[in-house]
């Protein structure tokens, strides 16, 4: 056995040109698994940081089209084949307000104007909130306040600039106190929040944040919200609270079939929310991952025509060792070894080109922002390595096979 592994590493080593092509072809491919793999790992970690940035305990409220599940894409903006789904309104958000395990609750809805201060004037996002909106989600004020429930029932012209939007109308000079103007009314503004950072490539600093009722009669002119934000008392209780708030909103809506269908809203929990997007990740990481495996296995066909043309090469060597005592056996794992060694090195060598390049997007993603986790797991490795070896083997084997059974008098004639 030792001397078929020498005579397969003395053959690879007199065609270097092809023998490092056929590695190089190898490895890229075992590199991206492995590249997947990690990116796939540092999606998920990214998901989780960016729905632990709403806090812990959290439940959401959005509006849906009836008879669309809700872990429909359609669901977050309400909107779906141009209609604009307009049935959750203020006193749906006060009714859950009532739920024992509901401790504090906002309706939101957003929204996108030109926003002046001085001799400028800015595009920016707005959003419109309830008076606990910090309190849910865990939003510290830097300065000033955020406004009380009486400016929001009031329509009362106040805002409260993410930091970023701080930055960008006041350069980040004194601002409380000043006056922004939206839609040509002058609004005072009463508190800056701290720093954020972004959640689903969403920057939470660039918002302006007004009253709730404020923006949606001053500023929008509708009487309803797309979605609602809740923090439990007891996260521990939070399927039976979804439950709960389930009910409450089916009774506002007056909705009394059993399809839960019907329903145009949904009640999410953050885990329901984590788990969802885990397994899309999940399943994206696995599609790209069967891909990258077909690539493989076109390198695998290359490994077969390379061994072939090899033993058409070495046909007077095989029939020569044949000759002089060689077995089938022997010529069998000669080859054999070769595909392998092959295959094993280009296994290698993209563990650690993937590891590099893991570490690159790793490095990529936080330059951007993202909470992203660099991390090589095993599996990863095994499979990359398994599944290398197992492609030099089944490629190897019938040219390897071929050259053990060749006659050993018409290889020597065929020379």
């Amino acid at each position: 056995m030792n001397s078929n592994f020498y005579f397969a590493c003395q053959s690879l080593l007199k065609q270097k040109t092809r023998t490092i092509l056929t590695v190089l072809a190898i490895s890229i491919g075992i590199a991206l698994v492995v590249t997947v793999f990690a990116a796939g790992a540092g999606l998920d970690g990214v998901v989780k940081s960016e729905l632990n940035t709403f806090g812990a305990g959290v439940i959401e409220i959005e509006v849906k089209v009836p008879n669309v599940s809700k872990t429909s894409n359609e669901n977050a903006s309400g909107m779906a084949l141009g209609n604009t789904i307009t049935t959750f309104k203020n006193n749906d958000v006060e009714a859950m307000r009532e739920n024992k395990n509901i401790k504090y609750i906002y309706g939101a809805m957003m929204g996108q104007e030109a926003i002046g201060y001085g001799d400028e004037l800015k595009k920016m996002f707005l959003f419109g909130a309830g008076f606990e909106a910090p309190l849910v989600d865990d939003t510290e004020v830097k300065q000033g306040r955020f406004f009380t429930k009486e400016e929001e029932y009031g329509l009362s012209r106040v805002a409260v600039l993410g930091h970023g939007a701080w930055q960008k109308l006041f350069n980040g000079a004194e601002s409380i106190g000043e006056y922004i103007t939206i839609k040509g009314k002058k609004y005072r503004v009463i508190g800056i929040l701290a720093e954020r950072g972004s959640a689903f490539f969403f920057n939470l600093d660039d918002m302006v944040y007004l009253p709730l009722r404020t923006f949606q009669k001053r500023i929008m002119g509708v009487d309803y919200v797309t979605f609602a934000v809740a923090k439990m008392v007891d996260p521990n209780r939070g399927q039976q609270t979804q439950l709960d708030l389930t009910q409450i909103m089916r009774e506002q809506h007056d909705i009394t079939t059993d399809d839960f269908d019907k329903d145009d809203f949904a009640v999410n929990t953050m885990d329901e929310a984590a788990d969802m997007l885990g397994n899309v990740v999940q399943g994206i990481t696995f599609l790209l991952v069967a891909l990258v495996c077909i690539s493989l296995v076109v390198g695998g066909v290359g490994i077969m025509n390379i061994m072939y043309v090899s033993v058409a090469e070495r046909t007077f060597e095989i029939g020569l060792r044949k000759s002089v005592g060689a077995g089938r056996p022997a010529i069998l794992w000669q080859f054999l070894f070769e595909a392998l060694l092959i295959t094993f090195s280009g296994g290698a060598a993209g563990i650690i080109f993937g590891a590099i390049l893991s570490y690159l997007v790793a490095i990529l993603a936080r330059s951007y922002g993202l909470s992203w986790i660099y991390h090589v797991s095993f599996f990863s490795i095994f499979i990359s390595v398994g599944f290398s070896v197992l492609i030099g083997f089944i490629f190897g084997l019938y040219p390897a096979r071929k050259a053990a059974a060749l006659n050993p008098i018409e290889a020597l004639h065929r020379e």
